[in-house]
């Protein structure tokens, strides 16, 4: 919301990620260990080039730029784009998801853990010509420390933080409070210290408008246009080696038809979905010349969000949600009641497994699934039978009534560009109305405003997992919940659990991965029995790409995964440019013919002109990462 639905991915803050760093990296972390050398040799390819010189690779998405501030964004289209212009201390191996160098090429903790020390890369340097130092890292942490507005996208990240110190260009020294298992996995776009250090008000600044920005990823962003595009192009001084395309266009289509249409006719060079292809639309393009479908298992997953009763961390209640669903046996009823099955076999036709935990089966160490007492299997009759004893009886016309006497209804937010948001939400009412329950399902297009105000009853959610459970899991803590009503905040879904806060404290200060794996499962499972949220689906990455522009690209997990929302940016840097690809023109994200010549990589989102709100939109499907 915002990630998911609301929760919006924009969710507040949170934009996900997940699974360790990788069994190996904690371990490393653990034991102190130096992370030696670049794994990932560079040996980049030249872009093979037409006529007019240049090559671009578009990518058509299905969610708009919420802001162009790596404090600010929580979309996953918007984060995705960070990981092109700047770089992070570390990376995940697109094999496996252990952490390796980026900007810093190793790092190493004291003895107590409580003191991490980074060695910065002498060979990065901002696209403005000058280096990129320890203190330019020093400064973006220390800004998220005592700047609200700068913490509101990876604020979790620092909440522990100490002090944050650069004794030299090539050192940095970050000193915990508490022990801290992400040190290797500090999702955090480091930003250039002599460009921002003149902004002002960092909860308003969407650092869109003074082009080209100054970054040090292997991209750099040259112009944006509100609901339109974002354009970059290749940095041919990136230290781990130049992009192959010169540059890359992410489109955004708010009629994903239209999309696929587009990359039929080659006016796009793939194709991401909302936030995947239908299965009518993978079928369809398995058999057309020139394209290639990516269907895999995906790092996601798809549920239902309860309104546990908005408030702020002080406590003020505000929004409008269904006082029925803070009852957790009417909430448990209503799970009870959703037929997973028919879900993936009608709905997702089988590009996706059922869901149970938090965590997708992609990310095996913290796979979590309930016990067979636990589990809240569809039943039909049981559900019926718990609303019953909740005091919710069905009257003389089949409808369900509370001791007030007024009939159970509810209302879900649904994306407007999500067609499993749409057709789940009419099993759903099919389901609940055998219970007796009414269900409105109101799609739109801005799910955020509703979500962030508290004025709904119940939610389409999903988030992009990364390779760190920490920060998914930071966005159900206390610490998550707005200080003001209505504000945007890190929180997903206003959930305030005391026992759950307990196991996230102890997961954040547990080095030995298999200890720190089990606390992670016992906040899933904690998360599961509280009932507000309901994990439906783990929906396969399925997307699609021309063969005759797109030579080769690589997958995250590479031997089976996602290309299209990477935890870094393997796929637009490794991807090579089909031999003899046509061009057209796009300054401004205009249509296109074959690989598009343009200016710089342009990320177009059509979805209705609008301004970037202070409280931004939530994601269309996934949010955050």
């Amino acid at each position: 919301m915002v990630t998911r639905v609301p929760s919006p991915s924009p969710l507040p803050r949170r934009t996900m990620r997940f699974l360790l760093a990788s069994c190996a990296a904690a371990l490393a972390l653990a034991a102190g260990s130096v992370v030696p050398g670049n794994p990932l040799a560079p040996a980049p390819q030249e872009a093979q080039a037409d006529d007019s010189g240049k090559t671009t690779l578009t990518v058509a998405v299905a969610q708009s730029v919420d802001s162009l501030s790596p404090f600010l964004a929580q979309r996953l289209l918007s984060t995705s784009i960070h990981r092109l212009m700047y770089d992070y201390l570390t990376n995940y191996d697109p094999k496996d998801n252990h952490a390796i160098p980026a900007l810093a090429t190793k790092w190493e903790p004291s003895p107590d853990k409580l003191t991490w020390t980074y060695t910065i890369r002498s060979d990065s340097k901002w696209s403005d010509g000058q280096k990129a130092t320890a203190e330019d890292a020093a400064w973006t942490f220390n800004k998220m420390m005592t700047d609200e507005g700068a913490a509101t996208s990876n604020g979790s990240f620092v909440g522990n933080f100490k002090k944050v110190t650069a004794p030299t260009p090539e050192q940095l020294v970050i000193e915990l409070k508490e022990p801290q298992a992400t040190m290797a996995a500090l999702d955090v776009p480091i930003v250039p210290k002599h460009v921002w250090e003149k902004v002002g008000d960092f909860s308003k600044f969407n650092n869109d408008q003074k082009f080209p920005v100054v970054g040090n990823g292997p991209f750099i962003l040259t112009d944006y246009k509100v609901d339109s595009y974002v354009k970059l192009k290749a940095n041919k001084d990136f230290w781990r080696g130049s992009p192959k395309f010169d540059e890359v266009v992410f489109r955004y289509y708010k009629d994903q038809d239209a999309a696929v249409a587009a990359l039929r006719k080659g006016e796009v060079s793939f194709v991401a979905g909302s936030p995947s292809l239908t299965p009518a639309q993978s079928a369809s393009l398995k058999t057309a010349e020139n394209i290639k479908v990516n269907d895999a298992p995906g790092r996601r997953f798809y549920a239902l969000a309860t309104n546990p009763g908005a408030r702020t961390k002080d406590g003020t209640k505000f929004g409008d949600g269904h006082p029925a669903l803070l009852d957790q046996k009417v909430r448990q009823a209503l799970f009870m009641a959703v037929d997973r099955k028919t879900i993936i076999d009608r709905v997702f036709q089988g590009h996706a497994v059922e869901g149970e935990g938090y965590i997708p089966p992609r990310y095996s160490e913290y796979f979590w699934q309930p016990s067979a007492d636990q589990k809240l299997s569809y039943d039909p009759a049981k559900a019926a039978a718990m609303l019953d004893a909740a005091g919710y009886k069905k009257n003389g016309a089949g409808k369900r009534v509370g001791k007030d006497g007024k009939p159970l209804d509810f209302r879900i937010l649904c994306h407007a560009t999500d067609p499993n948001d749409k057709a789940i939400g009419k099993y759903l009412q099919e389901w609940w109305g055998g219970l007796g329950i009414g269900l409105k399902v109101d799609c739109i297009d801005n799910v955020s405003d509703p979500w962030y105000a508290g004025e709904y009853d119940l939610a389409f959610d999903g988030w992009s997992v990364n390779p760190d459970p920490d920060f998914v899991m930071s966005i159900h803590t206390c610490a998550a919940l707005p200080a003001k009503p209505k504000e945007s905040a890190a929180t997903d879904n206003f959930i305030c659990d005391k026992q759950y806060d307990e196991l996230y404290a102890k997961q954040l200060a547990e080095y030995d991965p298999a200890k720190r794996a089990d606390l992670v499962k016992q906040m899933e499972s904690r998360l599961y029995d509280t009932g507000y949220m309901n994990v439906m689906a783990y929906p396969n990455a399925v997307e699609a790409y021309r063969t005759d522009q797109i030579k080769s690209i690589t997958t995250m997990p590479s031997a089976a995964g996602n290309i299209y929302g990477q935890d870094g940016y393997w796929s637009w840097w490794s991807a090579v440019p089909a031999a003899g690809a046509s061009n057209g023109s796009s300054d401004d994200g205009g249509s296109s013919t074959g690989v598009l010549i343009g200016i710089g990589v342009a990320v177009v989102v059509l979805a209705g002109g609008g301004l970037l709100f202070a409280m931004r939109r939530r994601s269309t499907a996934e949010d955050r990462e």
